[in-house]
């Protein structure tokens, strides 16, 4: 029966973090996309009130595995889509696939959380403050090793559910995984008050459980109000956001989508008359030496003249088998040497599997039928992309999932991104929960760092987000059309900016593992 209960709660956790389903809900609206943050702290609750009564520290590390797979394989199951439909794998082995991924990745909740279980022997109390910081502890450094050992793949961290709840505040301060450490203490600290009025309404710890809670809620709005205003003063960029919605079965097609997307991108970018105009990730699917005769020379020549007023970024492929390939943004703009290189962006950090293959992986990618499989790297401090005033930081696809390596950008202010640019082809999961999951991403960089975002998509999101997370203008998804609207960037650097920038995320490593030591101390004067 627990293992059935923490089941369903890990595939709530999983619905929190966009809700996939259009019906509505009375009292609450069409929760369609959004982030349910009450969600998440009921799931984590009924996952805590599970851990903090089992007998043994194995019986810990099982519940927690069976939470863990359940909430990664609810968040991720559209990589079966990538890897079956897509890829060509069968419908076993592709749902093996994501069993298996989810599964290892739940490990490594096992061994931190199991961590905590062994400080907190069942004869301890669970009635203290110290239980809750220090499973809050564990959790967020799960989270911090899974988002970054082994190339990391944080997609799914709770913190994302939390983009319109009272937490939303912290994020310019201690980003996604500071907002996690949050969310797992809000929920111990609720489940011990709710244990106390059940089983000693007059207890004192009821009356210290409240504070701390109502602090959780009234702090964040605070802190709000202490981030720097905004300090730039130039003028609205109006912007052109592609969205070419090419069916990823016929995207490198060459009867189909290659046609299709090659005819539809060079007559937009041709007819463009915002200042910036911006493709989706691959839009052109070809290497430049691959395309007909004269293409790329005139798909780029509007946006090169002397006197000229419009830039472009495309997505496109670069290099060739002896240097290498490259997932690639070529910017144009105006330029008074004819001679002048464009400006390049190199996707940094690559997919496993997708991008790049893993040791002793390449059998798995025989197996599917992904062209262009192996990239090189871009390094992790290009430049950004300067036009009309603005500094524009690029991130291809899920670069952006990776906050500390955006805000690692912000060492030096002077030359640091004041709007953020994402192109992406989210078309290989289909017309999934993957879409909403992604764009609350972006809209969490942008809570992080201050930064307006503007993504173009092959299929959607396509949208502009301001720099407080709100989604400004947006895109009907599955559709070919272009989104115009104004951007307003802006040069503050967040607290959270400053303090990653400079130390990555070594404090909250350091935090987490000062505080298991001062469990440790607790426990054994207990």
């Amino acid at each position: 029966m627990q293992f059935v209960v923490l089941v369903i709660a890990g595939w709530a956790q999983s619905l929190s973090l966009a809700w996939p389903f259009g019906l509505e809900i009375p009292l609450l609206g069409v929760l369609q996309g959004k982030a349910v943050w009450w969600l998440q702290i009921l799931a984590m609750m009924a996952f805590a009130q599970s851990l903090l009564h089992t007998e043994t520290v194995k019986q810990a590390a099982s519940r927690t595995w069976a939470f863990s797979t359940a909430w990664l394989c609810g968040s991720v199951w559209w990589l079966y889509v990538s890897m079956h439909t897509y890829g060509g794998l069968s419908p076993w082995l592709a749902a093996f696939a994501v069993l298996l991924l989810c599964g290892c990745m739940a490990l490594f909740y096992v061994l931190f959380v199991t961590v905590f279980k062994w400080l907190f022997k069942p004869q301890a109390s669970i009635n203290t403050a110290w239980a809750a910081i220090i499973f809050a502890s564990t959790w967020m450094l799960a989270e911090l090793a899974r988002g970054t050992w082994l190339t990391g793949f944080p997609w799914g961290a709770v913190g994302y559910a939390h983009l319109d709840g009272p937490l939303a505040s912290l994020a310019p301060y201690v980003g996604v995984y500071g907002m996690s450490f949050v969310a797992a203490f809000s929920a111990v600290l609720l489940l011990q008050l709710w244990q106390s009025l059940l089983r000693k309404p007059n207890n004192p710890v009821i009356f210290q459980s409240a504070a701390i809670a109502a602090l959780l809620l009234v702090l964040p709005k605070l802190a709000a109000n202490w981030l720097p205003t905004d300090t730039s003063k130039t003028a609205p960029l109006e912007v052109t956001l592609l969205q070419g919605n090419i069916p990823q079965n016929e995207k490198f097609q060459a009867g189909s989508g290659v046609a299709t997307a090659l005819s539809w991108y060079a007559e937009q970018l041709e007819k463009v008359q915002s200042g910036l105009v911006v493709t989706p990730e691959t839009a052109i699917p070809l290497l430049p030496q691959s395309l007909p005769p004269e293409y790329w020379r005139n798909v780029q020549q509007p946006f090169k003249l002397e006197n000229g007023q419009k830039a472009a970024l495309i997505g496109i492929p670069m290099g060739s088998r002896t240097e290498g390939f490259s997932n690639t943004v070529v910017g144009f703009k105006p330029t008074s040497s004819a001679l002048s290189a464009p400006y390049k962006y190199n996707k940094d950090h690559l997919v496993p599997f997708g991008e790049f293959i893993p040791p002793f992986a390449q059998w798995f990618i025989d197996m599917m039928k992904i062209p262009l499989g192996v990239f090189v790297r871009g390094g992790a401090q290009q430049p950004p992309f300067y036009w009309q005033g603005q500094r524009l930081g690029l991130n291809i696809c899920y670069e952006d999932l990776f906050g500390e390596e955006l805000a690692g950008r912000y060492v030096n202010p002077a030359i640091a991104p004041t709007i953020l640019v994402n192109l992406t082809n989210i078309a290989w999961f289909g017309n999934t929960v993957a879409i909403d999951q992604h764009l609350n991403i972006a809209r969490l960089r942008s809570m992080e760092l201050a930064k307006p975002s503007i993504r173009a998509t092959n299929t959607g999101a396509t949208v502009i987000i301001d720099a407080l997370g709100k989604v400004t203008h947006s895109l009907e998804r599955h559709t070919r059309g272009a989104l115009v609207g104004q951007v307003w960037g802006n040069t503050v650097v967040t607290p959270y900016a400053a303090w990653v920038s400079r130390f990555w995320l070594w404090p909250l490593w350091i935090f987490g593992i000062l505080t298991l030591f001062g469990g440790l101390g607790w426990a054994r004067r207990k």
